[in-house]
This record gives structure tokens, sequence and C-alpha cells, in this order.
């Protein structure tokens, strides 16, 4: 069975990982320590950015930056097709989310859908752009001069980005900070964990304050001045951070490769699909492919299955505005019309690190047999 899941750590990756462990687990060290610092730096250079700051989760990492830009009681755009967390990061830190669309061509706003939410909202705040798949669209350069001129802030949901890059510049670096998911199903794992990006040198204190229960200046110690929580990763998850920090490009080079062995028949047989050609780099955290006809996502699905091939989640099969826990969230739905169509009607291949060339001979027939 191709999966859409693959933990990219090889036997000897496994023995580092273990023996560190246990050297972290003798000293008794088990937060904030040098594994931490030094997986944070790494990120940071990877990036491109001054700061990185690691955190628990992405989800905490959103609630953060959010609570740092003082959205309570504000308005924040943010796209509807989304995972949960963009929106309940919005709601967790007081703030009121505002749909915007996404274009059919790469799943994510634009420019102009950024707009007419501005022209809609002349109150706005700032935005929670989502780069759903790694992808980052052509015009996102202009996106970040747009909010600069409008005085809104620009936050980036990298949780799909790892790698992801236009024009020279990485995800998370375009705007005012950007937050990175390292959970399981990611391009890079640390099983849980999170990461801030940022060029803010008080931002990052503030971050590592707030991840640390409110303690400035320090690790440590019994003085709590802001409003935290305990959002810190751990050293043992901060080591298997490095270690696939390390060959993020190589994994990422291995899902482009998988994704260029499909894209020829897709083109032969007509069938859309959201082309990251006009990046440098694009993580392909999910590969979008659009379908016509009246089979269900579920209905492909057990299809696919038949052939031996795991389509795993898209991106998303219902939007938050449908979501129920999000019905209090107001919305429009003539502002979020090309979501709300094509949402139900895309599948995401299993395409990962691991995608060997048996596996695109699997995805291609089953391709063949229903498109």
């Amino acid at each position: 069975m191709v999966k859409p899941f693959y933990l990219d750590l090889t036997e000897s990756e496994i023995a580092d990982i273990q023996e560190k462990t246990g050297e972290i687990l003798r000293t008794g060290n088990l937060i904030l320590g040098k594994y931490t610092e030094q997986f944070e730096n790494e990120f940071a250079r990877y990036t491109g950015c001054e700061y990185a700051v690691s955190l628990n989760s992405c989800t905490s990492a959103l609630q953060t930056l959010l609570t740092l830009k003082g959205v309570r009681g504000r308005k924040v755009a943010v796209p509807t097709n989304t995972n949960f967390a963009s929106v309940a990061a919005i709601l967790h830190a007081g703030g009121q989310p505002v749909y915007m669309d996404m274009t059919r061509d790469f799943f994510v706003p634009d420019l102009e859908i950024l707009k007419f939410t501005y022209d809609k909202n002349p109150e706005l705040a700032g935005v929670l752009w989502v780069h759903i798949a790694g992808i980052i669209p052509p015009d996102f350069e202009e996106v970040a001069e747009f909010c600069k001129s409008k005085n809104l802030f620009l936050l980036e949901d990298c949780a799909h980005a790892h790698g992801s890059q236009l024009n020279s510049t990485k995800a998370g670096n375009f705007g005012d900070g950007g937050a990175y998911s390292f959970f399981t199903t990611k391009v890079m794992t640390t099983i849980e964990g999170g990461m801030i990006t940022t060029n803010n040198p008080e931002d990052a204190a503030f971050v590592k304050s707030y991840r640390n229960q409110g303690k400035r200046g320090g690790n440590f110690g019994g003085l709590h001045q802001d409003l935290g929580n305990s959002w810190r990763l751990s050293e043992i998850e901060a080591y298997m951070g490095l270690v696939q920090l390390a060959k993020l490009d190589e994994m990422v080079g291995r899902r482009q490769r998988a994704v260029d062995a499909l894209v020829p028949l897709l083109k032969e047989k007509n069938i859309d699909f959201c082309d990251t050609g006009h990046m440098q780099q694009a993580s392909q955290y999910k590969f979008i492919m659009l379908y016509k006809g009246e089979l269900s996502v579920d209905e492909l699905k057990a299809n696919f299955k038949e052939e031996d091939v795991a389509l795993g989640g898209g991106v998303y099969e219902v939007p938050c505005h449908l979501q129920p826990v999000f019905e209090s969230v107001p919305f429009d739905e003539n502002h979020v019309k090309v979501a709300h169509k094509f949402c139900p009607k895309h599948i995401c291949p299993p395409i990962t690190s691991g995608t060997t060339d048996s596996d695109i001979g699997k995805i291609k027939s089953a391709i063949q047999k229903y498109f």
C-alpha cells in the first residue's frame, strides 16, 4: 500500500537519536538546553531570518504571534481553506476571524482577494496568511507590500511550507513573523513541535518569555512578568529536529522528483493541478489535483485503495466556514465561493520523501483508471 505518511529516519539516524536521548536523560537537562538553542540557531540560518524560537506546536506559535500583535477584539483575515488551528489560534487570542477565499490555481488567496477583504473590512488589524500545501503564490511580495502600505501586520502560517521559497525568500520571512509545524505528518518532524521565525529582537524575546510561563530574560527562576504558557519544546525533540533539518532540502527534493514524475500524465489527461513552477523550491507537502464528475472524496479514496494507494487528507475538504466548531464565525457565502466549490473536489496523492518509483507506478495506474 502506498501510504501518505513516511517517517524519514534511517536506522543510523534512529540509533543516533537513541544515543542522544540517553545523554540528555543522564544530564537531567530536559528543556531549554543546548540542543534547543542549536536547533533554533540553525533553523533561523536555514530560513534566512534573524531569530527562530521553538515551541511545543505550530498552534501555540500562531496564538503567541497573534497575542503579540494584540488582536483581542480586532479582525484578522485568514483563508477559509486552512486547518482548524489557524482559525482557532485567532479565537484563542481574542480576535475575530474574517474569511478569505482562494484561487483555483493555487488554493491560496491572492492580492486581489486580500484587497477585496480589506475593502469590506477597513478596520482589519492584520492578515494570517497560510501557505497551503507549501505554495507561496506568485504575487506574495505584492501582498506583503500591500499589508505594509495599509499598516496591516502579516503573519505566515508555514505549517506546510518547510523549504518553500519564492524569489530567494523562504516562507516565514516575508512579513512580521512565521509559524512552522513539526507535527508527525509534516515535511520534517520532531513528533510534536513548532517554531516562530522573526527578524524583530523584541518579538523573539517576547516569544521566549511567553512559551515559558512569562519568565523574561532567562529560562528558569520564579519571576513571571508575562501571562504566558508552558509551551516549550523538549531537548529530545530539538535534537530530532536537528537531524531532520540537516536533510530537509534532500527530503523536499525527493518529493519534487515524485511530483515531476506525475505531471506529464496529468498534462496528457488534462487534469488540473496546482503548479508550483513559479517557485524556486516548493515543499510539496501536498500535491493538489482537481477532479470533475459526481464522485465524492470518500468514493475516490475507496477506489484508489483498491489500487493499493491510500489518499491522505486534502487541503481541506471541509473549509473552516463549514466547520461546526466555527459556526459562530460570520461569513458571506459570496466571499468564499471558490473554496466552497473546489475544496470538496480535489485529492492529494500520497507524495512523501519516501515515495518510490514503484509507488509512482501505482499512483499513475489509479489516476489512469479513475480520471
